[in-house]
């Protein structure tokens, strides 16, 4: 079907699942949005931002003891619930080029004047990455572009590899985990990532304190587990760790590396490039700094390098708030932002916070005034989020019967920025998103959020800029705008992909000048009021964009889902894996083309040889015919289901009602594959994942796609069974709501 055909269905079908906004409903989200002030988030990210906020450290739990006053003082039952986790702190890091004379690099980095909070490093850690593997090695160095699997496929054309040798890859083209992973697994015995600045330094805008961009000194740091496996605690694997819980032996947790890795600066990088020889870098491993880029391996590059980290176990401590409902408190809308940072972390997370508390602010003064919602209210702010999604996933673990039961929807946010909407989740709640960014003002402009996304679709296609063409012809038609597709990052995994509740992520941004901050010292309150979100005008709009979200969904007599949005969607996702097989079989057979006219040979410089890619078998056929009669039943369940409801749900009895929406509680997991994903069985969702090798990047219908992309075609033909049987279920599941409807 196409977008526009999909338009105009959904304009026949009127709002399905959707009540328009009474007058009582838009008096109530104009007292919301009265209560939201930017005042108050200046004021409580300044002090949030203050000291590091790294997981076990002093101000992590200030802050959380602070929210959990705040929820208190708004009207809401809030309490603190600790866990204690596996998680590294470095005690200490050495990085040097070795030699006659050798150069000390690393450490912290330097005070900024313009920056007031970048002195204030008494409790801040060095810049590390957790969850590497301790080790003290010495090495040469061998330079592997962003370290993905295309990457190493060029180093062994030119006859470079990395084992026995240290690998320094840089930050993009893919998460930060999968490179030292990948050195790993190529032989490497250390790994050292920088930030080259023709991705977030000069290249992009000035330099910090000048302008938003990275300084040669920053330093990004993060996480290295591997997120793809599962995330969450490394030695508690599916289960939630709470206070004596028994956890696994390091050795023995699969996320956990093997081998030290370090973030570095620029600036450190520049200083190994320049010791470096070995052949010239081919093109697309080129950055922005200014020499010639060199592939290294040979004994003119060595360097050393340790990390040693103290592997106790810390504690959390989520915050979680409840207004209870009066009609349905056993239905539950999950709100949540984290509060831990790398450092200060003011962009990221404390901007999305403190927009969250001034949600908690406002409706605590509705609630105060007499209003109390229909559905009970779960705000949640997690800690340990940055190393690895530690708070949100022992939380999601350890109550994961419960949120089966209950949970409607989460809503996650993250750091926040100056800029657009960006919506991302559960496509069947994609039309409620687009209603409400149509009654939120964007605080530049004054046009609603939803036209100036549309405006920014359609100015950027003119361009000639990539953009989804899906979402050109949306906003062409004045329709609602299309949502991306979740893959990991921030809280909503364990909530979407493992416990197959569905989930949306919010946020504002594409104007500011966020990312020369991203995990370092700069993360500050005074990088973020300069250069991001000045006078936090939309963080404002933030609140008002989720606060409205969670009145219409807490309030409505249904859950305001359409699933139409969702079988399109996944109408699109069969496409794309269909193409991704025709092109893949028409590249095979290019390939052996190619190889057999010796074309390769020919091609190779003779003073710099690449030899030729190897041979693969070919793609063969995969059997689609299930999952293309599945999608075929979902399309036709789907648009049943909203045409009932669009014309009968209205007038619903009370009783019909309630067998009604507790048939679409945790419709969703229907859509999750017993099983898991091949070799992550945690990840069950049949529709969404983080990719393999995009880590925070989204893979949709993921046990069928990244099995032909990898070219494991058994997993293919049967995950096209295991994902028809998923999208089968909720056809069902459809089928039996509409029953009810009459």
């Amino acid at each position: 079907m196409t977008v526009l055909k999909t338009l105009a269905l959904a304009a026949l079908l009127g709002t399905s699942a959707m009540a328009q906004v009474t007058p009582q409903q838009a008096a109530l989200e104009k007292t919301l949005d009265a209560g939201i002030s930017s005042a108050d988030q200046m004021a409580w990210l300044k002090q949030m931002s203050s000291a590091p906020n790294h997981v076990g450290s002093a101000h992590n739990k200030e802050n959380a003891e602070f929210l959990l006053a705040k929820f208190k003082e708004f009207g809401w039952d809030a309490k603190i619930e600790q866990f204690d986790v596996l998680y590294p702190t470095p005690i200490s890091t050495t990085l040097e080029i070795t030699g006659p004379n050798p150069v000390k690099l690393g450490g912290q980095e330097p005070t900024i004047p313009e920056d007031s909070t970048s002195g204030n490093l008494k409790d801040a850690l060095p810049p590390y990455v957790a969850f590497q593997g301790d080790g003290d090695v010495t090495a040469p160095v061998v330079y592997v572009n962003y370290g993905l699997p295309a990457d190493y496929e060029a180093l062994a054309r030119r006859g470079i590899d990395v084992k026995g040798k240290i690998a320094l890859a840089r930050y993009g083209g893919g998460w930060r985990g999968l490179k030292p992973k990948l050195a790993q697994e190529h032989g490497a015995v250390g790994t050292l990532i920088y930030s080259d600045p023709a991705n977030d330094g000069y290249a992009t805008a000035e330099t910090y304190p000048n302008g938003g961009a990275r300084p040669d000194t920053g330093v990004q740091r993060g996480s290295v587990a591997d997120m793809t496996v599962y995330p969450g605690d490394p030695t508690t694997p599916g289960y939630g760790s709470v206070p004596g819980a028994k956890h696994i032996a390091r050795a023995d947790a699969p996320t956990i590396l093997k081998i030290p890795v370090l973030p570095i600066s620029y600036g450190d990088a520049s200083k190994i490039f320049a010791a470096m020889g070995g052949p010239l870098a081919p093109d697309n491993f080129k950055g922005a700094l200014p020499f010639a880029y060199r592939l290294g391996g040979d004994d003119t590059s060595k360097v050393h390098l340790a990390v040693k980290s103290d592997w106790s176990l810390k504690p959390l401590y989520d915050v979680v708030a409840t207004i209870k409902g009066k009609d349905r408190p056993d239905e539950w809308v999950v709100r949540g932002n984290h509060h831990d940072g790398w450092v200060f972390g003011a962009s990221d997370p404390l901007s999305g916070d403190v927009a969250m508390l001034s949600e908690a602010k406002a409706l605590g003064q509705l609630k105060k005034a007499g209003w109390q919602p229909s559905r009970t209210i779960v705000y949640t702010s997690w800690d340990g989020e940055e190393p690895m999604l530690l708070g949100s996933t022992e939380w999601a673990e350890t109550h994961a019967a419960e949120l089966q039961k209950k949970a409607v929807i989460y809503i996650n946010t993250d750091g926040n920025s100056r800029g657009f909407l960006g919506a991302d989740g559960s496509h069947q709640w994609q039309h409620v998103v687009s209603q409400v960014a149509a009654d939120v003002k964007d605080p530049q402009t004054g046009a609603t959020v939803l036209d100036r996304a549309r405006a920014k679709v359609r100015a950027d296609a003119f361009d000639g800029a990539r953009v989804n063409e899906a979402e050109v012809k949306a906003a062409e038609a004045g329709g609602d705008l299309p949502m991306g597709a979740l893959g990991s990052g921030s809280d909503y995994s364990s909530f979407l992909q493992h416990l197959g509740v569905p989930s949306l992520n919010i946020g504002y941004g594409g104007e500011g000048e966020g990312a020369g901050s991203y995990h370092s010292i700069y993360d500050s309150y005074d990088h973020f009021t300069r250069f991001e979100d000045p006078g936090l005008a939309y963080g404002k709009a933030l609140s008002e964009t989720v606060g409205r979200l969670v009145l219409r969904i807490a309030d409505a007599d249904t859950p305001p889902v359409r699933f139409t949005d969702l079988a399109t969607t996944v109408r699109g996702y069969l496409t794309e894996v269909k193409t991704l097989v025709d092109t893949r079989r028409k590249q095979d057979e290019k390939r052996a083309a190619l190889l057999s006219s010796g074309a390769f040979r020919l091609a190779s410089d003779p003073k710099a040889p690449v030899t030729a890619p190897p041979a693969e078998a070919p793609t063969p056929v995969i059997e689609m015919a299930a999952l293309e009669n599945a999608v075929g039943r979902l399309e036709a369940s789907a648009k049943a289901f909203d045409a009932a409801y669009a014309a009968r749900g209205a007038g619903l009895a009370p009783a019909a009602r309630g067998k009604l929406n507790a048939a679409l509680i945790g419709i969703d997991q229907a859509l999750l594959i017993p099983e898991g994903l091949p070799g992550r069985n945690w990840y069950k969702h049949a529709l969404y994942a983080p990719g393999r090798f995009t880590g925070y990047g989204a893979k949709t219908l993921p046990g069928v796609r990244e099995a032909v992309e990898e070219r494991r075609f058994a997993d293919a033909n049967l995950y096209a069974t295991r994902t028809a049987a998923a999208i089968d279920r909720l056809s069902a599941r459809l089928d039996a709501a509409r029953a009810i409807i009459g």
